[in-house]
């Protein structure tokens, strides 16, 4: 017998009462066992469209509804609720095998009733109408994407984008998918390879359920059960679907086999870092799953590796996730130097700017040459190239750099980047990237073998060119050995690199996910609008775009609030946040964002004078929804996690860009990249909101805002 559990039925039990969890969860785990056990008593739904879906009951309050085709072994739960409920939930709901995708639907009633019912009126009425949002679409193709055959008279009656969007609750999701696709201009060859559907067409069994289940498309909304342990890692966060149910596109990507390192891109809520975990769980499991084998998985910052282990913890059991070691760069370099003796400690801003001050002293004023230039000179060539003599430096190019200076000048510079390695030195301090630099050579110099079979790298792009070095010697070259997934739009840090520059060889293994399931269209529309123009790397030497970029949601328009005062802009907040809670949101869901510290400090003042309970996303914790409170957090925190309503605050000129952030001097190269990263960082915390997005700020807003 074949047991399945439909992305329904979790969502449904998540919103069982918890005197009641302990009885449905008790009824699966019997059911999973054997779904013909006595106890289990089905009676058919008498009002019920489709003839395969029966009631079993629970308790005395609930209900389960079960798809069991006759003659077949297969069981499926569909749903849980209330007696009632549970049964007008059946009514409304029939089960179809596609016979063009193979895939199995579950369409509402009413809408194949009323789209019967159309095609018999227009038989009788005049010719068809030529109109129509897929008027040049022929049926067969409209077939192929998974429009189910008795829809098709409903999908010919769309006017426009607004009646598709009207029309997404009667459509599956593939076909949804494909058709806004098609709105938006694709053409159909596109469209397939895009949705990872066969360029051919395929004729699939409409009976056979149980070969449906195999469907790349299915597994979007069902999942087979074959043991306790699995059943019991799927109750234990059913709000968690990405756990369980993948894009087709996401699916091949993290079980690709690749002959070497991968990368990945994707705008905001693609879904990149749910393949990457995904990727790493189908590495130990599937491609190294010997006892020993290790699979390293790491990100530039603290929190976000906090965040990944959180998130691995739910996706694999415990003997998976011993295999598998999360950690950020950072401080896997200073682990893996502090076990071999290392004797330099990593140095801080404020030390850092002390010795920098200091060496500047050197600085020969003929020179003409700005403090800031020695800066950037040093963080944007020196330090990349691992520069450590003046020969060296004369040789160097300075890609990036806009102020050009010939080779008197840098041999007058020099002693300035000498003497503030020397400090460095004599206080047993380093740079994060020497020590990194340090760590990779110590492994290559001394052949130290790791024992990582593969590298699982998360927000890629904001890694340095030396930590792509260090990445690259951590696992011998071969099969699926590095997997890297980012989006240089979402790029924070200074850092830029090449990966091909850097030993990485991504040649024939690059993939790109364009649809967006997080971000209303209107949401992703004005955050896309932030970087238009500006040209966005694609971690390889090449450029990258988001054409294609797309979100399958709408919502409201991103508000901008321009107030008069910071008290004016307080009230708002805490006025703001209370309507939504009013209007049924969780707090829990609600997530204040500050450019700075200082901005969180008013954020919080501001709740805590409206009298809301507040709870603020530290850099080395996780956000536990289970702590009640609307969510505070700085822009660089936020990266990572996603919330219902992002609200933005104090948006204000030399906040966003922060007039720090933005100190460049006279090189007009290194100012852009400065405000393109600023600009990046109000993409990043406009795109972590599901349903909606608002900014204020108060006097002179941000000149990003337009």
């Amino acid at each position: 017998m074949k047991v399945a559990i439909s992305d329904d039925f979790l969502l449904a039990f998540s919103d069982v009462q918890k005197t009641h969890q302990k009885k449905v969860r008790e009824f699966i785990e019997l059911f999973r066992e054997n779904p013909e056990a006595g106890g289990i008593q089905y009676h058919p739904v008498r009002k019920a469209r489709d003839p395969n879906l029966y009631s079993v009951r629970i308790d005395q309050a609930y209900r389960a509804i079960v798809f069991h085709p006759a003659d077949t072994d297969l069981y499926l739960l569909t749903w849980v609720d209330h007696h009632d409920d549970a049964y007008a939930w059946a009514e409304r709901k029939v089960f179809r095998v596609n016979p063009m995708t193979g895939a199995l639907q579950v369409l509402a009633a009413d809408a194949v009733e009323a789209a019967e019912a159309a095609v018999i009126v227009s038989k009788k009425a005049a010719p068809a109408r030529k109109a129509g949002l897929f008027r040049k679409v022929k049926d067969d193709v409209l077939l192929r994407f998974g429009v189910p055959v008795e829809l098709v008279p409903t999908v010919r009656a769309i006017d426009d984008e607004e009646g598709l969007e009207e029309s997404r609750e009667a459509l599956p999701q593939e076909a949804y998918e494909a058709l806004y696709l098609l709105a938006a201009g694709y053409d159909a060859d596109t469209v397939l390879r895009e949705l990872e559907k066969p360029m051919e067409p395929v004729a699939a069994d409409p009976t056979d359920f149980t070969t449906a289940l195999q469907n790349d498309d299915s597994k979007r909304r069902f999942v087979v059960v074959s043991d306790a342990k699995e059943l019991a890692e799927l109750l234990n966060a059913p709000l968690d679907l990405w756990r369980v149910f993948l894009h087709p596109k996401q699916r091949k990507l993290v079980s690709v086999a690749a002959n070497g390192p991968y990368r990945v891109l994707g705008g905001a809520g693609t879904g990149k870092t749910v393949v990457a975990l995904h990727r790493a769980k189908h590495l130990v499991e599937t491609v190294f799953p010997a006892s020993t084998d290790r699979i390293l998985f790491t990100t530039f910052t603290r929190n976000l590796a906090t965040d990944i282990h959180e998130n691995l913890k739910t996706l694999c059991g415990p003997e998976l996730l011993s295999r598998i070691e999360v950690v950020n760069l950072d401080a896997w370099v200073s682990n893996f130097l502090k076990a071999r003796g290392y004797r330099f400690e990593p140095v801080f801003d404020g030390e850092g700017n002390e010795l920098w001050e200091n060496a500047l002293a050197l600085a020969p004023p003929e020179t003409g040459l700005s403090s800031d230039f020695y800066r950037q000179e040093w963080d944007e060539v020196i330090q990349p190239q691992g520069l450590s003599s003046l020969d060296e430096y004369l040789k160097a190019p300075r890609l990036g750099r806009g102020t050009k200076i010939g080779r008197a000048a840098r041999e007058a510079a020099w002693p300035v980047f000498r003497e503030y390695r020397s400090q460095l030195t004599e206080r047993g301090k380093r740079e994060y990237i020497d020590m990194i630099r340090d760590a990779r050579q110590l492994i290559e110099k001394q052949g130290i073998r790791l024992p990582y079979k593969a590298v699982v790298v998360d927000e890629a792009q904001d890694m340095s060119a030396e930590a792509f070095r260090l990445i690259r010697a951590l696992v011998p070259a071969g099969p699926s050995d590095i997997f890297l997934v980012g989006d240089a739009h979402q790029r924070i840090y200074r850092y830029r690199a090449t990966l091909g520059k850097c030993g990485i060889d991504i040649r024939g293994r690059a993939r790109k996910l364009r649809l967006n399931y997080r971000t209303t269209d209107e949401i992703r529309r004005f955050a896309v609008t932030l970087l238009e123009g500006r040209p966005i790397d694609d971690l390889d030497g090449g450029l990258d775009d988001q054409q294609g970029y797309m979100s399958l949601t709408h919502g409201p328009k991103v508000e901008v609030h321009r107030l008069k005062s910071l008290a004016d802009e307080t009230a708002f907040l805490g006025r703001h946040v209370k309507d939504l809670i009013a209007s049924g949101a969780a707090p829990e869901s609600i997530c204040i964002v500050g450019r700075t510290k200082h901005v969180v400090e008013h954020v919080k003042d501001a709740l805590r004078a409206a009298s809301l309970d507040l709870y603020e996303v530290k850099r080395e914790a996780t956000d536990k929804r289970s702590r009640p409170g609307v969510r505070v957090a700085t822009m660089h925190r936020v990266k990572g996690l996603e919330f219902d309503h992002v609200l933005v605050a104090s948006a204000n000129d030399k906040i966003i860009p922060l007039e720090k952030a933005m100190k460049a001097g006279d090189d007009v190269v290194v100012a852009r990249n400065a405000e393109t990263g600023e600009r990046a960082l109000l993409y990043v915390a406009l795109t972590r909101a599901k349903k909606s997005a608002v900014v204020s700020g108060w006097g002179a807003m941000s000149p990003f805002l337009g």
